[in-house]
């Protein structure tokens, strides 16, 4: 993986594709690719390079391509290191050319089948089989289509593929299983990508492809089938993205855009849900009065910051529905041999929607027979929320920097909706879902009060330039918080972080606390803050520096070695939601000071769609 587009038009799709990659950086990459059918010579033109999309756009000025046929790739290592060789596109004998998202399992079974046929393979990764095996069918008779159809039947795994060929001049031969893939639909020409931010400068016309489409497009007409040649019919959406939706603006940084954009992100989140103080069922879907009934547990899946959403929410729903909730990561699930419930409600999260691990244990939790699914995401036709029963969008808006920050919260929120809605069913919140309404209204306005925190948390933030290590501490709900917060830190200021419970420190994690270990800690005024305060005594006695997130200053005394942020006061139900965001502004300042690149962290991708 990471991004694919692919164009074929009248005019020169070279800067389409340029223009493609960049704004599909967002998701994480190492190298970048364009391979284009030239114009003049009709033949084959690649340029790979190791690095930037701005790296490929100086290599492609020195020598300038042209053509209305092209495909383009920015990868990010799955098989083989990041070098120039094992950069897409991948072409075999000046004929095909290939990029590739996703994994061939039985790559090495293909590899060894491809070198008896006399195919020498100069790259370390899983996609140079997908080519020569393409090459090689077009050696036995069939044309280029065909090929493509015969090497799909051979191939095992999750991969959205998308070729060219001076064979088929005029043509783009695409395909997704398990990978998100689109068209897009242009005025005499037409778009593949893996993401419809990739072609909003050029259509909003989107058509979304199922596991097994194969598409040939051409600059007048497209082709959908499956891979027995049957016609598929796929409708076209009008993408509501703008252009300047993924837009920095006036912001450093997309992450620090997108933490600001949480008061209008949780907005929209309850826009059209609530009347009389109420949650409406129906927003989880037209049929949701219906599976939700009879159910009487929960089992949440997730990845990532999915997780620790879902461990808030087994929080709420425990306390709040009385309903027993397990959270599971999902690459666990899916291989764990789960007992199932068919009264368990299988709540999935991912903003994308693509998440391959996510996906892949919402069927084994079909297959295995639990109850009705609810997928909470950001992408309204993505695969995950074509797979659930129930889908209720987090409308968190598009979301570029790979540290997830709104798209946090506003699952959150999704999941306090969820709890209510469950509470009532089950007859265990009363008049209290006015209260819990009524506070997830002032959220826009909580949040954006904590905002006015930045410069405060800026400057705190300098103590933690030269450290290796932090330490974060929470008690009850705001332990996964606090988990949040570790998981920002290390993900763009590469700083060592852990969380854990704060009743934990004497089992262990008080060995490592010394003056050059931050302990960062969210201390809200509830049931557990007399337990939590002696749990920080523990950390001040032996020398800590303290760094404590509380509703007031009353918890510990400040010193030189105990820094506390005042956050003021909070409802107790949404608390979880305002405290990630002094953390996430926390972790951006501490990149900054640090140098690191902020939206795209090293090693990491936004889209996981692979395991």
């Amino acid at each position: 993986m990471c991004g694919i587009i692919g164009a074929v038009a009248e005019r020169d799709v070279v800067p389409i594709l340029l223009e493609g990659l960049k704004r599909l950086e967002y998701r994480g990459y190492d190298s970048a690719g364009v391979a284009i059918i030239d114009y003049q010579t009709q033949g084959l033109a690649c340029r790979r390079v190791v690095g930037k999309v701005n790296a490929l756009e100086s290599v492609l000025q020195q020598k300038s391509l042209y053509s209305p046929t092209g495909i383009a790739h920015t990868r990010w290592a799955t098989h083989g290191k990041p070098t120039e060789k094992n950069a897409h596109p991948h072409i075999s004998q000046d004929t095909i050319a290939v990029v590739h998202n996703g994994i061939i399992e039985n790559h090495q079974t293909l590899r060894s089948f491809l070198q008896e046929q006399g195919y020498v393979f100069h790259s370390e990764t899983d996609t140079e089989v997908v080519v020569h095996l393409i090459h090689y069918y077009t050696t036995q008779g069939h044309d280029v289509l065909q090929a493509f159809r015969l090497t799909l039947k051979r191939l095992e795994g999750n991969y959205a593929l998308a070729m060219i060929s001076p064979l088929a001049s005029g043509h783009v031969y695409a395909t997704r299983q398990g990978c998100p893939l689109v068209v897009g639909v242009g005025i005499g020409e037409y778009f593949i990508a893996s993401d419809v931010a990739a072609l909003i400068p050029v259509t909003q016309r989107i058509i979304y492809l199922e596991d097994g489409d194969v598409v040939d497009l051409q600059r007048d007409q497209l082709s959908i089938t499956n891979l027995a040649g049957k016609v598929c019919e796929r409708p076209i959406h009008i993408s509501q993205l703008r252009a300047d939706a993924v837009e920095r603006g006036e912001f450093r940084h997309y992450m620090l855009k997108e933490i600001f954009e949480q008061p209008h992100a949780l907005a929209e989140t309850l826009e059209g849900r609530i009347h009389n103080d109420q949650i409406l069922e129906a927003a989880f879907g037209a049929n949701a009065h219906h599976l939700l009934d009879e159910i009487y547990a929960v089992q949440i899946i997730a990845c990532g910051t999915s997780y620790h959403a879902g461990l808030v929410a087994r929080y709420w729903i425990e306390s709040l529905a009385k309903l027993p909730c397990s959270v599971e990561v999902a690459s666990e699930f899916r291989y764990r041999q789960p007992l199932p419930n068919p009264n368990a409600l299988v709540v999935c999260i991912s903003q994308s929607g693509e998440t391959a691990d996510t996906l892949a244990a919402l069927h084994e939790a079909k297959r295995l027979g639990f109850g009705p699914s609810l997928a909470i995401c950001n992408v309204p036709e993505s695969a995950l929320a074509r797979a659930a029963d129930m889908v209720l969008m987090t409308r968190a808006g598009p979301e570029i920097g790979v540290a997830s920050t709104k798209a946090f919260t506003t699952q959150l929120l999704c999941l306090l909706m969820l709890t209510v809605v469950l509470g009532r069913r089950n007859g265990t919140i009363s008049e209290l879902e006015k209260v819990i309404v009524r506070a997830m209204r002032s959220l826009p306005d909580q949040l954006q009060k904590l905002l006015e925190l930045n410069q405060e948390i800026k400057q705190i933030a300098e103590e933690f330039a030269d450290k290796h290590h932090t330490l974060f501490l929470g008690r009850g709900v705001h332990y996964p918080i606090a988990m949040e917060g570790a998981l920002k830190l290390k993900e763009i200021s590469y700083i060592h972080a852990e969380a854990y419970p704060a009743g934990e420190l004497k089992h262990g994690p008080l060995a490592l606390v010394d003056a050059d270990m931050p302990v960062v800690a969210v201390a809200p005024n509830d049931t557990l803050q007399e337990k939590l305060k002696s749990n920080l005594e523990e950390v001040h006695a032996r020398g800590g520096q303290l760094f404590i997130f509380a509703n007031h200053r009353a918890i510990m005394q400040g010193s030189d070695f105990v820094k506390i942020i005042e956050l003021g006061e909070i409802n107790e139900y949404i608390s979880p939601i305002a405290y990630t965001i002094p953390l996430q502004l926390l972790a951006y300042h501490v990149a900054l000071i640090r140098g690191t690149d902020v939206d795209k962290p090293r090693n990491l991708a936004k889209s996981v769609t692979v395991e």
